[in-house]
């Protein structure tokens, strides 16, 4: 396994892995464009990627304007294979030496992700309006992990 920065060339890959997750309400291709991805790796934050025999398997996206992580999806044929787990280290190891400002993400109940969340820390903050837990990490949680 190869982690790595995302780049522009790697819009296309990243897409495919969005739309290819069975959980992602997000999987309508209007809904995230490739330019709403270049904007999120380039201006609005940073992202990372995880290759296996030079194939993105997996990627995850920080937003530092809105301190939101926006992505973090993994190929479902590399599932359970702790590659989530180190693109979501990799990112907020990055964000909490730029910031000491929370993190929040959103994501629908009754999924895997949720499960995830809540085994990696992150703080259930009740319901969004959109009805998504609205999960935080401070900087004091993540320093103490």
């Amino acid at each position: 396994m190869n982690f790595r920065e995302a780049t522009i060339e790697d819009t296309k890959a990243l897409q495919e892995i969005r739309h290819s997750v069975k959980e992602n309400r997000l999987s309508n291709p209007s809904l995230v464009t490739d330019a709403d991805v270049i904007n999120f790796i380039t201006f609005r934050g940073k992202g990372w990627i995880c290759e296996v025999n030079n194939v993105i398997v997996g990627f995850a996206i920080v937003d530092t304007l809105d301190n939101n992580i926006w992505a973090l999806f993994v190929h479902p044929a590399h599932e359970k294979k702790g590659i989530g787990r180190k693109l979501q280290e990799i990112m907020l190891n990055w964000f909490f030496h730029q910031s000491d400002e929370t993190l929040w993400l959103g994501t629908a109940p009754d999924t895997r992700a949720e499960s995830f969340y809540r085994s990696s820390g992150w703080k259930d903050k009740g319901l969004r309006k959109n009805g998504e837990i609205r999960f935080e990490m401070t900087y004091a949680s993540w320093k103490n992990k």
